[in-house]
């Protein structure tokens, strides 16, 4: 009889525990909020609080210097029968901007190619500078005849790029691989001839 008496003592514990427990956590989230939007320590609820109505906002990117405007330039040169080109040719952009500008290809040839591109900047000053987040460079691509492809350059200028540098010259050089794809006809098949003439 005691046995059962202290069990009935005990699950009548646990259970005052456990209503605690779950009551402290239920006032927990209100109770945050209050004392983040006091201190101040939450910018979303400083963002609600000054724009009414307003559910999310977008910290503003301070990595940006918006007092200074580089010129962006984008070349582009084909080692080839095929067309490559930069959707566009120059854009203004702040220092810290993410930015993104389209290169087109196309190879106009009857036959499959491989190829793949590499950069260079000038002036040379502003290559350490230039920080591309997604781009096609060094990458081998094969492409069928006809076939057109689009690629995205995602970068952003350091803003500790000098001051002196004001704009940017971007250029792609476009040459095709070997290896995958047949050789181009004429140089290519006889040259291994006229070697081996010469070693003979």
């Amino acid at each position: 009889m005691a046995l059962i008496k202290h069990n009935v003592q005990m699950l009548g514990k646990l259970a005052v525990i456990t209503a605690g427990m779950f009551g402290f956590g239920y006032a927990l989230v209100p109770l945050y909020k209050a004392i983040c939007e006091a201190t101040g320590i939450n910018v979303l609820a400083l963002s609600e609080r000054e724009v009414p109505g307003l559910k999310s906002a977008l910290p503003k990117n301070t990595q940006v210097d918006e007092s200074r405007t580089i010129t962006v330039e984008f070349d582009a040169n084909a080692r080839g029968p095929w067309d490559f080109k930069p959707a566009t040719r120059s854009m203004e952009v702040h220092p810290g901007q993410l930015m993104t500008v389209m290169y087109e290809f196309q190879n106009i040839q009857n036959r499959t190619m491989s190829a793949q591109a590499i950069p260079s900047y000038a002036p040379q000053q502003a290559m350490s500078h230039f920080n591309k987040l997604e781009c096609f460079c060094f990458n081998e691509y094969t492409l069928a005849p006809g076939e057109k492809k689009q690629w995205p350059v995602a970068f952003v200028i350091d803003p500790k790029l000098p001051k002196d540098v004001k704009t940017i010259t971007l250029s792609y050089t476009f040459f095709e691989v070997g290896g995958k794809v047949p050789a181009a006809p004429v140089a290519m098949s006889t040259q291994p001839v006229s070697a081996t003439k010469d070693g003979a």
